[in-house]
């Protein structure tokens, strides 16, 4: 079975569901996840993951993303993006990029975000936007996320100005409620116009294939999942103590392994399994997640 990271490049106009679905037709198994959700109006790289790496994917889908966004000033939409009904048109005419370049940095770092009516969070077990399309008014929770660069590209002021920026934040972050705040904070209302994900953790989009190229040759792109996971703890185990894990048993660590949860790669440099690390008289790694060897 094929197993591993794909990163594909999605275009506009597809749910990232409706990427899995080819992809499953192209390897021809049904175990294929992604990692982390695009709006079906958005583009960018798609991190997959194949056959048993899917065990995997919470370490990819939990990485900071990054994003290319252009934000229209003076214009509001019920999905906040452009995807959507407007509901409101103010100028932005007074908007100078010394205000802009302020807003950006007061919604830098830590800060509260309530994700946008129209997305998939499931409240008292329904997707918003199925109650948002029913005409239901129920307000997501608030978040609290990570916002780590909200960095200024291009502005063009006008009635209706637009700005470029590039956005680095943390899982959970939606940029379309990011383009709401700055409008909100601007005075103009804004929306978002366009969304590139640029970066998944250490996955770019310039790595990324296009679903033609995959279909051309699967396993030229398939990525090993130790190599798609280099922000994970790694170590090395010899024959014996890998079979161990394999097995079920927890086994003494390797110097220089800290406590916490780490990815045990054999001699060939497979992975054996996630472990645990943890022990008072000596570490000791407890296999959570075990890997069969693939011969």
């Amino acid at each position: 079975m094929a197993c591993g990271f794909l990163r594909v490049l999605k275009p506009p106009g597809m749910t990232s569901h409706d990427v899995v679905q080819v992809v499953r037709r192209i390897l021809r198994t049904k175990a294929v996840g992604h990692t982390g959700t695009l709006d079906p109006a958005a583009a960018g790289v798609l991190v997959l993951a194949v056959g048993p790496a899917t065990r995997l994917a919470e370490f990819i889908e939990a990485a900071d993303k990054a994003y290319r966004a252009e934000i229209i000033l003076g214009v509001t939409t019920d999905t906040l993006d452009a995807e959507g009904t407007v509901t409101s048109r103010q100028s932005a005419a007074s908007v100078t990029e010394a205000a802009l370049r302020e807003a950006l940095a007061e919604l830098t770092g830590t800060i509260e975000m309530r994700p946008p009516a129209h997305s998939a969070i499931s409240v008292g077990g329904r997707r918003l936007y199925e109650m948002a399309r029913a005409g239901e008014a129920v307000a997501a929770p608030l978040r609290h996320v990570m916002v780590h660069e909200l960095r200024l590209l291009e502005f063009t002021p006008g009635a209706t100005a637009t700005a470029l920026v590039d956005v680095t934040c943390s899982k959970g972050t939606y940029v379309r409620s990011l383009a709401g705040m700055i409008g909100a904070r601007l005075g103009c209302g804004a929306t978002l116009s366009m969304l590139l994900r640029t970066r998944v953790g250490s996955h770019t989009i310039e790595q990324a294939v296009t679903l033609e190229e995959l279909a051309e040759d699967p396993a030229r792109h398939l990525i090993a999942m130790a190599e798609a996971l280099p922000h994970v703890p790694q170590t090395h185990m010899d024959a014996a103590g890998a079979q161990a894990l394999r097995q079920g048993r927890a086994v003494p660590a390797p110097p220089g392994v800290a406590a916490g949860r780490v990815l045990v790669l054999d001699e060939a440099g497979e992975v054996v399994c996630l472990a645990e690390a943890a022990g008072d008289g000596g570490l000791f790694l407890q296999p959570r997640k075990v890997f069969p060897p693939s011969s």
